[in-house]
């Protein structure tokens, strides 16, 4: 690809991954073989003398890889393969999953390379990600998150009585990274300036990056935290976890969760995925509203 395209950095941007990833792949690549695959030129990246005369037989083998993979794709009628981060798969997607699988019990499942479905090669069916909202057919955005302040009902019940301006001061605060490239800006620092709220060094603590992880920490009366809602609907609706802050002082992300389905899906099974992906999205967008406006009252 990166011969195709004439660069690492776009065909990084094809692949989903850094041009770092690419480089190191290559790199691989040509000490398993002993020769420079690549070499630039001045109109960017080009082929070596050496892989130039393997290019003929490349191509032939790699024809015979897509045709495979077609081979493949064929005997998954009933198959749905999807790639989500981990986050959204453990906390949103896998929990819901099985009513969908009741319904449709013949739809066998792979999330991640696991689930009821068999490995398989080749691309996956659907691709679940925190992103930036894109444009065009091929993506759906689920759902924007909203940040608040969330902790566990002992803590909460802690500061609940302290004045709500200095209400954090020398409290463990436990930072989240899953919202680092959100331009929102959704970290401690940043909140208090917001909000008017004073703290001593509210960039120190803990950082986690997996909201998982972190809300086991939050469970544990670790400390608060910033997190999104979309992920912790049903934690928050049992009273694990609690609000201490209104959820005005909260952020909505800019960037939101986002699948992309392969354009070439038409078969049944993956129509009646994505419908009821787009509904339950629905709710968990839903409950965010209707949680702003009551806890705003």
């Amino acid at each position: 690809m990166a011969i195709r395209v004439g660069s690492l950095k776009r065909a990084a941007e094809l692949l989903g991954i850094t041009p770092a990833a690419v480089g190191q792949r290559v790199k691989t690549l040509e000490a398993y073989l002993g020769v420079n695959l690549l070499e630039r030129g001045r109109t960017g990246i080009r082929a070596s003398p050496e892989l130039r005369l393997a290019m003929p037989r490349l191509k032939s083998a790699f024809a015979d890889l897509e045709a495979a993979a077609a081979e493949l794709d064929l005997q998954r009628a009933h198959e749905i393969h999807i790639a989500a981060i981990s986050d959204f798969a453990e906390l949103w997607l896998r929990p819901r999953l099985e009513a969908f699988r009741m319904l449709h019990p013949n739809i066998l499942f792979s999330i991640n390379g696991e689930g009821t479905a068999p490995a398989r090669f080749g691309k996956v069916d659907c691709e679940i990600s925190f992103r930036a909202i894109p444009e065009g057919d091929k993506h759906l955005t689920l759902f924007r998150d909203f940040v608040v302040p969330i902790s566990s009902p002992v803590n909460f019940e802690r500061t609940a009585s302290l004045p709500a301006r200095t209400r954090l001061e020398g409290f463990p605060l436990l930072h989240l990274d899953f919202y680092r490239n959100d331009p929102v800006g959704l970290s401690w620092p940043e909140w208090f300036r917001r909000n008017g709220i004073e703290r001593t060094a509210p960039e120190r603590g803990i950082r986690f990056q997996l909201i998982g992880a972190l809300l086991d920490a939050v469970e544990a009366n670790a400390g608060i935290s910033l997190c999104g809602l979309a992920l912790i609907a049903e934690r928050v609706d049992a009273g694990r976890i609690k609000l201490p802050y209104p959820i005005a002082t909260g952020s909505r992300t800019r960037f939101g969760f986002v699948a992309e389905f392969r354009s070439d899906l038409s078969r049944r099974p993956f129509a009646l995925f994505r419908d009821w992906l787009l509904d339950e999205a629905r709710m968990t967008s839903d409950w965010i509203e209707r949680a702003i406006q009551a806890r705003d009252k």
